[in-house]
């Protein structure tokens, strides 16, 4: 039974935020424990290209152009698909500049992506378990930086800190329904994106801070992501987990 518990087989998956990266990595794995996978995403064309990649790979997926932003169409496209089991809420943008020089553009496009959006698809997708009788999985991706600071990066710290709380929030209100609502907040991970900055000077002392002395991968989040998909979470209910390395608990 403890085994069987991890396993997704029969359930469907929607991620948002599944053209690259992270996404692209959550509906990936998935997928490979036994997942139809639904994937979210602007860029139709990077869907299509990872949708195919999945499909090589055995896994059953279809795609879903789809901007968070338009709370309409979320709402639409959510309640046409077939009732989804798990929602990895994953789209999400930062702008990075000093606060002082943070614009009002700056701030609503952050805020509106990462927090709004963010919420009306969580939402939308409890709202549609709740309707299915199933019960479900929601995942909002969170981050360190919604519980610790850094310079540059305002808009999107508080974005973050603001999905943790509302993943509390609407998992105190959905329980009743069979749905958990829960958050997986990275620390820092090795990307194409930020490689360069952590081989300079400063993102090596970034680097040297952590206390396990790495960045983490993509792959480090494999086992809380399946937790939090699966019965083997079934009385995990508004928490959030961290993966860090350790990050949080540095010395000041």
């Amino acid at each position: 039974m403890a085994t069987d518990a991890w396993r997704l087989e029969g359930k469907r998956a929607l991620v948002t935020g599944a053209s690259g990266g992270l996404g692209a990595h959550f509906a990936a794995i998935l997928g490979y424990a036994g997942a139809s996978v639904l994937i979210a995403a602007r860029r139709e064309e990077a869907l299509e290209t990872l949708a195919n990649d999945l499909r090589t790979d055995g896994v059953k997926v279809q795609t879903l152009p789809l901007d968070i932003t338009d709370s309409a169409r979320v709402i639409e496209a959510i309640g046409a698909v077939d009732p989804i089991d798990i929602l990895v809420n994953n789209a999400g943008i930062v702008r990075s500049n000093p606060a002082l020089s943070q614009t009002e553009e700056d701030w609503d496009a952050v805020i509106d992506t990462n927090l709004k959006g963010m919420f009306i698809t969580a939402q939308a997708a409890a709202n549609r378990m709740k309707t299915s009788g199933k019960g479900g999985s929601i995942i909002n991706v969170a981050s360190i930086l919604g519980l610790r600071q850094a310079g540059g990066v305002l808009p999107y710290a508080v974005s973050k800190a603001g999905v943790i709380q509302m993943t509390k929030s609407l998992a105190l209100e959905v329980a009743r329904h069979g749905i958990r609502v829960n958050a997986l907040a990275p620390g820092y991970l090795a990307t194409d994106l930020n490689r360069e900055f952590f081989e300079s000077p400063p993102g090596q002392a970034m680097i040297g801070r952590i206390p396990m002395r790495r960045l983490g991968n993509l792959e480090d989040l494999d086992g809380p992501l399946l937790l939090l998909a699966s019965e083997a979470s079934r009385y995990m209910n508004g928490s959030t987990i961290v993966v860090d390395g350790g990050h949080l608990v540095s010395t000041l």
